[in-house]
């Protein structure tokens, strides 16, 4: 969907971006909008998970950088890279190994290991171990053990959408980096 918009659909991407953004509605929400009734029952979440959710801001963006990465999502992923890490703390360093560095690189303090290892986890088998889960349990409470499900989840299937559509790149977002195998 391209622009000029119809009035309704310009009103519903104008909603989902910065006021004043000189950033054009992005692709992914261009693609929802082809569906108008699904993408008004997304929105609540999406934007839930993202600005209303318990889960620490910092550890919300490790988890989704880790499973777009995992994912093979790149749009996603970049779009994270260069809007949402940085403003939680995450530099480009980071984010880069984890897109591409295994849970135990040297590259990540304990915590992001702990939540690397989990997103590897649920992506791998669909399930946290029980090891890990009894580690995150001693970090977080119920109410954002299920967050940090449910972004995982959540993150996962917009990742399926974006490569099955194979979603072009957005011209300001991040590329993947190439894997440093002499890293870790």
């Amino acid at each position: 969907m391209s622009p000029p918009y119809d009035e309704d659909t310009e009103r519903l991407l104008a909603k989902l971006m910065p006021p004043q953004s000189d950033i054009e509605p992005l692709l992914l929400f261009r693609v929802f909008a082809r569906h108008r009734e699904l993408f008004g029952r997304l929105i609540p979440m999406a934007a839930g998970l993202l600005t209303k959710g318990l889960l620490p801001a910092r550890d919300r963006e490790v988890v989704i950088s880790r499973i777009t990465a995992r994912a093979g999502a790149e749009y996603e992923w970049g779009v994270h890279a260069v809007l949402f890490g940085p403003a939680v703390g995450l530099d480009q360093e980071l984010l880069d190994a984890i897109a591409t560095q295994p849970a135990d690189a040297s590259a990540f303090d304990e915590r992001t290991r702990l939540l690397v290892t989990a997103v590897d986890e649920l992506h791998d088998q669909a399930t946290v171990s029980a090891d890990t889960w009894g580690r995150l349990a001693q970090v977080y409470d119920e109410p954002r053990l299920l967050e940090l499900l449910l972004v995982a989840g959540w993150y996962r299937t917009f990742s399926a959408v974006i490569t099955s559509v194979a979603l072009p790149h957005e011209s300001w977002a991040a590329r993947f980096p190439l894997a440093d195998s002499s890293s870790g």
